[in-house]
């Protein structure tokens, strides 16, 4: 097998995988935009509703971790297609089943399926990317879930206008689908690391690795961006429409407003870290503090909702804003782990982080729901408290991340270790 690079080829699989997690990510995010309709005819609280939001992440973590282990072993392109394939048949029992219980196990199942996609994902792109390449292709595939947030924003509430709310499962299923055969059809596994290499790679035990300040820190760092993504998936759309004030369809064209706000300032953010390494800055300061600073920028922007009086329009545009910052960490944050960790065990600890992660969207939803309720469900208060909660979090977890992540110095700490391993 050819090692070379090639672009073309390369970029044709990353445009497929920005595709698996648009599909995802509508996944993840309708039941947020469907929250008020699906609470009424549910009669559920906005803890219980929490509850049900915070159930997507109850497997998440297990089927992350499960996920990433296998895709050390078995080819991502055959991962990916029966992770897809499952998550296309689980949306049928939400269309039909009227049951709060049913929705929960459904969406835990759900979980368990999507938790290793993100890491198997990207483990399958830096199969095709050199390391120096790999920033934008990642930021590419987070660019897939963005535009998934988009249409979600767009279509679903007029989904559900027209034909009701359980609608948009059918549809999702067949998105799912269509992506399963394209997948089958010309997906592939990547060509610029051989399994010769591979397993002439040394490996360093995972005792080692998972003590390494770089990677702790980076899995601190993605738990805080988790948390603030998990809640405004769960809440933001019902925010707009009971904090803010807007109709269900408004609603989700500012939802929609909001992503193409996000989109392009972590692309953009993505796209220069990248032009930083290519300048020869340390990877320590153009990836590690600059995700760092980036989530630091972001908690201060939550927080200031709190502290600031503004207009809905100006609470709107902090909000988005602060999101693509935040984002930021899932396009760089890989790459900082792709750096160091040995590449026959990276969809391991790209997953192990991925499970660490899904703990903050375990407590985010629950957390933010109470909130809300606490304030009588209606107002903005609640969830603006439920933002400045997610806003330390998103500080404390920046200055974690400059502190620690420091790609030259954990490589010169791991390299010993991976010798003491290599055969003789």
């Amino acid at each position: 097998m050819s090692t070379s690079y090639q672009p073309a080829r390369a970029w044709t699989i990353a445009s497929l995988l920005a595709l698996m997690m648009t599909t995802n990510f509508l996944d993840k995010v309708v039941i947020g935009l469907v929250a008020v309709p699906m609470m009424q005819e549910l009669d559920l609280t906005p803890t219980e509703f929490g509850l049900l939001g915070g159930s997507f992440y109850w497997l998440f973590a297990l089927g992350a971790v499960v996920g990433g282990f296998i895709s050390n072993r078995v080819p991502a392109r055959r991962v990916l297609l029966v992770m897809a394939l499952a998550w296309a048949l689980i949306q049928l029992p939400l269309a039909l089943s009227g049951s709060f219980l049913a929705f929960v196990v459904c969406r835990a199942l759900l979980g368990l399926m999507e938790g290793p996609a993100s890491p198997v994902a990207t483990h399958a792109l830096y199969k095709w990317f050199p390391n120096d390449r790999r920033s934008l292709p990642v930021a590419l595939l987070h660019q897939g879930s963005s535009a998934g947030l988009l249409i979600a924003g767009l279509v679903i509430p007029v989904v559900t206008a027209h034909w009701g709310w359980r609608a948009n499962f059918y549809l999702l299923t067949a998105l799912g689908a269509l992506w399963c055969l394209a997948w089958f059809a010309f997906g592939a596994e990547g060509q610029v690391e051989t399994p010769a290499t591979t397993q002439a790679e040394p490996r360093v035990p995972y005792a080692r690795l998972l003590t390494d300040p770089t990677v702790l820190g980076n899995f601190a760092a993605h738990f805080v961006a988790h948390w603030v993504l998990a809640a405004s998936l769960t809440w933001l759309n019902r925010y707009f429409q009971t904090g803010l004030g807007f109709e269900p369809i408004q609603a989700g064209r500012m939802f929609a407003l909001f992503i193409l706000v996000t989109a392009p300032v972590s692309l953009g953010l993505a796209w220069f870290s990248q032009v930083l390494m290519a300048r020869g800055m340390a990877s320590r300061h153009a990836r590690g503090a600059f995700v760092g600073l980036a989530l630091i920028a972001s908690g201060l922007l939550n927080c200031a909702l709190q502290w600031i009086p503004m207009s809905n329009l100006e609470k709107f545009f902090t909000l988005a804003v602060a999101g693509g910052l935040m984002l930021t960490m899932n396009s760089i944050g890989p790459a900082i782990l792709g750096e160091i960790v040995p590449r026959a065990q990276r969809g391991g600890i790209l997953a192990i982080g991925n499970a660490v992660a899904s703990l903050g969207g375990l407590a985010a939803p629950v957390v933010m729901g109470w909130l809300i309720q606490r304030s009588g469900g209606v107002a903005a208060h609640g969830y603006e408290q439920g933002f400045f909660v997610g806003g330390l979090l998103l500080v404390a977890g920046g200055l974690i991340g400059i502190a620690t992540m420091n790609p030259q110095r954990s490589s010169a700490r791991l390299a010993p270790a991976a010798l003491e391993r290599a055969p003789a």
